[in-house]
């Protein structure tokens, strides 16, 4: 009695030549030594060679470590802002009272604790601005702290100690130096501050927004420091939404920016426009179809009757879509 054997087709031969093939490769790999790997360099190399830099001879030069306890011997009146403040919350890693207390700003205070008037500790309101951001950005160098280095603010020789403080603050938080956030920008910005008390403004005043709301003033990749997008109009749409497009019919101004016709920090015009409808809309449309003055009518045929479109009347009553139309007819912006 035989048994027929039933033959393979090149598919099946294929095929399983392929799963050995896999199979040994892998065997293979898996018996091979495997090379010596590198650790990877510490996250905070960097940060650590800053510190080193901002804190000369720590650790060096028979410096060391006293101890909070010891610096507040003396200085204890320092104490009142710092003890409530998030830099002495020992739980926190990344906080000064977690590692050395106050020798973690100020560095080692071995010979000052021995000579207090030959030694003196390292004085943050004394250091060159590059110093005190440098020690300030050993911790401080993530979030909206990121982009610090060559800032606006950095590069005008700005620090963070030029609005916070740490052991004289006056604010609730941030411990800025100034009550409100608003009168520590006011030191520079004056006149933002004074366009703030015109009739048309921000809710700034009335404490629903404030300068950080649109600003990261510790640095950004957008234009005035601004927080969203890449250009001023991308920052006002991402409130404002209904401004932003796109239109069947685009109004060139609201394209290019808010700012050609709204002044952002305040005007004492209605919505904030820069100049009152419509002188506003004439800086562009200078006689175009309608008369620009009252005395344009003369060059229309109508000395003794001038054209009342611009008695007390402004352009949008008629041309309200003026930020855009999408609209089939709303080339001229009146839907």
């Amino acid at each position: 009695m035989s048994t027929d054997i039933p033959k393979m087709g090149l598919r099946t031969w294929l095929t399983l030549g392929f799963a050995v093939w896999v199979l040994a490769v892998g065997s293979a790999i898996g018996s091979a030594p495997q090379p010596q790997r590198t650790p990877p360099p510490a996250q905070n190399q960097k940060a650590a060679a800053v510190s080193a830099k901002a804190m000369p001879g720590a650790g060096a030069e028979g410096q060391s470590y006293v101890g909070e306890a010891k610096c507040l011997e003396c200085h204890s009146e320092e104490l009142k802002g710092y003890e409530g403040s998030p830099h002495h919350r020992v739980a926190d890693p990344r906080s000064p009272a977690a590692k050395q207390g106050c020798e973690s700003c100020h560095g080692p205070g071995s010979k000052h604790v021995d000579d207090p008037g030959a030694f003196a500790v390292r004085d943050l309101n004394k250091l060159p601005p590059a110093e005190v951001s440098a020690t300030c950005t050993t911790c401080h160098n993530r979030g909206e702290h990121a982009l610090w280095d060559g800032s606006q603010h950095d590069t005008r020789k700005l620090t963070c100690t030029t609005c916070h403080s740490v052991h004289d603050y006056k604010s609730d938080t941030k411990q800025l130096k100034e009550k409100t956030q608003v009168a520590v920008c006011a030191t520079c910005h004056r006149d933002k501050l004074a366009k703030l008390d015109r009739s048309g403004h921000m809710p700034v005043r009335e404490g629903k927004m404030q300068c950080t709301t649109c600003h990261n003033v510790h640095g950004a990749t957008n234009v005035r420091l601004l927080r969203t997008g890449d250009s001023i109009g991308e920052l006002c749409t991402s409130c404002h939404a209904e401004k932003r497009g796109p239109f069947l019919w685009e109004h060139a101004p609201s394209r290019d920016g808010c700012v050609t016709c709204h002044d952002p920090h305040g005007s004492s015009n209605e919505r904030m426009l820069v100049a009152k409808p419509p002188i506003l809309c004439q800086r562009c449309h200078v006689a175009t179809r309608h008369p620009s003055t009252i005395y344009d009518a003369a060059l229309i045929g109508s000395a003794a009757n001038p054209s009342i479109r611009i008695m007390a009347r402004s352009c949008v009553t008629c041309h309200s879509a003026i930020h855009g139309s999408n609209h089939p007819s709303g080339q001229r912006f009146v839907r």
